[in-house]
Formats: C-alpha cells, sequence, structure tokens
C-alpha cells in the first residue's frame, strides 16, 4: 500500500489507492460491492414503472434489466473506453420523456425512441469528435468548478427530501438517517486521524455505515426483507422484453434532445472524478466517454434498461473512501451484471432503508462541492467569475423549491430540461461564461 499514496500525492489528490493501481481480487470485490450498495439506481426504474402502470411483476423485472443495464455500461465505459472509475445508473431526466411516450405510443415505441438517441451520443464521441471540442472550447476551469459545485448542490436537497419524504415516521426516518451519515463521518475522520487500523476504517466506510444504520432502522421497524422471499433467484434477460421496438419520429427526435442533456449531466460527473482522481480529461478520454456512454445506453436499451449517466454519488464515494482503483469499479460493474440474472439478490438490495441510502448520500454530496470549490479555489474571483459561480447556484437552488404542478403545465421541452437541476446550472454557467465579457486582464492572463 505504500505505492498508492505516492502516486496519489503526485496527483495532488488525498487518495489511498489510484486509478491504475492494482489491488486483490478480495479487496476489490468488497469496494465494488460499497459501491454498488450505496447506489439508489433502483429509483428511477420504479418511478417510471408506476408512471407507466406495469405490473408488480413487470416492475421488479425493470429493475432487474436496468441493474443488467448499469452492469454493462459501467464495465464498458471504466474498463474500455473512458477508463476512469465511472460508475453508471439510470439518469432521472429522461423519466418525464419515457412516461409520456410509453403511456401515448406504448413501451415499444419507448424502446424505438431510445436506441437513435444513444447512437447519436456515441457518434458525437467517435468518429466525428466533436464532443471534445465542443467541451474545450466552452469549458475553462471555472466553468467546469461551477458545474462540480452544481452537481453538489443538486444533490443534497435530493437528499435531504428522500429522507422527508420516505415511508414511516418522519422522527425515526431522521434518526436513521443522522446515524448513518455521523458514522460515515466518524469513519473517515478515524482514516485520516487513526495510524494503525485508519486505512481499514476509510476503506470500509460506506459499507460500515450502512450496516449500522440498517441495524438502527430495525429498531424501529423500518426493514422488510420479505420480497425477497418471493423473488426469484435466477430469471435470464430478454432482448426487447417490451417487444419489437417501433419508431416514432417525434418520439426519436425528444429522445435526442434528452441524451443530448444527459450527456451535460454526465460531464459534469466526469469532471468530478477528474477533480477527486487528479486524472486529466483529454479530448481523446473525452470522445472515447461520449462513444461509452452512448454504446453502453444503446446496449442497455436493448434489454429494457433506461439510459444511463455517471453516477456523481459514486464519484463523491471516491473521494470519501479514497479509493479511484478502475478494478474496484469493475468489480462494481460485474456485480451488477450478477444482479440483472438474480433477482433475488437485486431485491435484497432494494430492502436496504431509502434513509440509511440518503444520510450517507447527503456526506457524499458534501465531498462533491468540496471538489468543485477545491477547482475555482486558485481562480481570481471578480466580478465575471462571481456571476458565472453564483447565478447557475442560485437557479439550481431555485428549481429545487420550483413548484412541481407549474413544472407539468411548461412544454415538453422546457419540462425536461428544468427537471434537471445539474442540467439547467451546467447550461447556466456555459452561457454566462461566453456572453459576460472578459475583463482585459483576464484576457491578458489566458493569452499568455
Amino acid at each position: 500500500m505504500e505505492r498508492q499514496p505516492a502516486t496519489a500525492a503526485a496527483n495532488g489528490t488525498n487518495l489511498l489507492v489510484g486509478v491504475d493501481d492494482k489491488i486483490g481480487v478480495g479487496k476489490a470485490f468488497l469496494l465494488g460491492l460499497q459501491h454498488v450498495l450505496a447506489m439508489d439506481l433502483y429509483i428511477a426504474p420504479i418511478i417510471i414503472a408506476g408512471l407507466l402502470g406495469l405490473s408488480g411483476g413487470d416492475t421488479s423485472f425493470f429493475i432487474q434489466m436496468c441493474f443488467l443495464a448499469t452492469g454493462i455500461g459501467t464495465l464498458i465505459q471504466t474498463g474500455i473506453f473512458m477508463r476512469l472509475p465511472v460508475v453508471q445508473g439510470p439518469s432521472y431526466i429522461p423519466i418525464g420523456a419515457m412516461s409520456a411516450i410509453g403511456g401515448k405510443l406504448g413501451l415499444a415505441a419507448m424502446t424505438g425512441s431510445l436506441l437513435p438517441g444513444a447512437l447519436l451520443i456515441a457518434i458525437l464521441g467517435l468518429p466525428l469528435k466533436w464532443f471534445a471540442k465542443a467541451v474545450r472550447k466552452i469549458i475553462p476551469p471555472i466553468v467546469g468548478g461551477t458545474v462540480i459545485m452544481v452537481v453538489g448542490v443538486t444533490l443534497i436537497p435530493s437528499a435531504m427530501k428522500s429522507v422527508f419524504n420516505a415511508h414511516g415516521n418522519l422522527g425515526h426516518n431522521v434518526i436513521v438517517a443522522g446515524v448513518s451519515a455521523a458514522v460515515l463521518v466518524v469513519c473517515m475522520l478515524f482514516g485520516s486521524k487513526l495510524k494503525r487500523g485508519g486505512t481499514l476504517f476509510r476503506l470500509l466506510s460506506v459499507i460500515l455505515a450502512i450496516v449500522v444504520g440498517t441495524i438502527v432502522a430495525s429498531f424501529y421497524g423500518a426493514v422488510d426483507f420479505s420480497p425477497v422471499a418471493d423473488a426469484k433467484w435466477i430469471k435470464m434477460p430478454e432482448l426487447f422484453p417490451f417487444g419489437t421496438p417501433t419508431f416514432d419520429w417525434s418520439a426519436v427526435a425528444t429522445m435526442a434532445l434528452v441524451y443530448l442533456i444527459v450527456l451535460i449531466e454526465t460531464t459534469g460527473t466526469w469532471f468530478v472524478v477528474s477533480s477527486v482522481t487528479g486524472s486529466e480529461l483529454t479530448e481523446k478520454r473525452l470522445n472515447r466517454g461520449a462513444f461509452g456512454e452512448g454504446i453502453g445506453c444503446f446496449v442497455g436499451s436493448l434489454f429494457g434498461g433506461s439510459p444511463m449517466t455517471g453516477y456523481s454519488s459514486n464519484a463523491g464515494l471516491i473521494a470519501v473512501t479514497g479509493v479511484a482503483s478502475r478494478m474496484a469499479i469493475m468489480s462494481g460493474g460485474i456485480i451488477l451484471l450478477v444482479l440483472g440474472f438474480v433477482p433475488k439478490l437485486s431485491v435484497l438490495i432494494t430492502c436496504i432503508p431509502e434513509p440509511v441510502i440518503n444520510g450517507i448520500f447527503a456526506i457524499v454530496c458534501v465531498a462533491i462541492l468540496m471538489n468543485g470549490l477545491k477547482v475555482i479555489q486558485p481562480l481570481r474571483i471578480d466580478d465575471r467569475n462571481m456571476m458565472i459561480v453564483g447565478i447557475p447556484i442560485m437557479l439550481t437552488l431555485g428549481l429545487t423549491v420550483f413548484p412541481g404542478d407549474v413544472l407539468q403545465t411548461l412544454p415538453d421541452f422546457a419540462n425536461y430540461i428544468l427537471s434537471s437541476g445539474t442540467a439547467v446550472g451546467a447550461i447556466a454557467a456555459l452561457v454566462l461564461n461566453l456572453i459576460i465579457p472578459k475583463g482585459k486582464e483576464a484576457s491578458e492572463s489566458e493569452g499568455g
């Protein structure tokens, strides 16, 4: 373990294990499992299934296929294309569009709308190589740092709201979330202070927080593993489980727009990963990342999954644990892949109480927010930069209190964009950086 801190220090990070450092199979499995347990990837498919009116059996299968698609996407992105520790998971942005298309045109048309958009994203990365050029031109450090902060600002209210709105007694939920978060914080502090055993505390901090939080939740009767008994051990995936795809071009165009918004969301996650790991987002890596994102979404859609994005929560988890090894993330991808074949295990993970996951999630979001602050900290915060950083955060926070009933009355285009605080904040930062004139000093410093 002595080489890893040196590698991390060379990159200006606080990692225990670097991106390309090798770890044992057992440790990789344990750390990958930690990433899987800390994900709330089953929430998005549950919401979509409810909006589409799927039966209980179909809902369970849809969740299973999202596990499968997530595993495939994670292995494709981390192991082959982007080669950074990026965990893929179902994006919340397409929920409205998917439910609208599926409800009006049927599930086969919903699947048909997903496939062309995924290929579009892939083509923008490779072979066209347009994506990296666009990112390099319009995303300097001030914008990149702001996007990372926006990701954290977007997710913190989401985590807190999920605690308050979870089933059960509000007071009990707050206690469970508070205990889970406190255990994680204590483990992180022990990890940085203790000379002996500190590394182990930090490495296993999330699993320990989940175990303790679940035990506390059980005292309040908030843990129910009965659905596990009813789930099957093995259920094979099906190609086009909702029928042979049909293509409605208005639905295809709508989803193509949604995919572009998802790509903006994913880029925010890539900035977080880059900041946490000290890995440069080169043009080659960006283009390969866009290609991997598109191919992962395409393959996942073949099996009934929903569009995926890089999960910022897992990027924050890397900052919390100090482990950025691709081997750990790929182990998580393999676990997710197995869960796509074993419904009993996937149902078991969904039984972890929501307050436990979201209490941990809130601390992870703080880590993301601080990494964004670290990116902009060396920059001179003049009036221009203050607006580029502050206004997107203001808009992002504003969306957290935007009335949901008003959102539903807006045109679909506006609805899709405003449903994602990350997308709105990122777009605002991009636009402000382009339209606010640079001062003479800033222009000279960039030119020099």
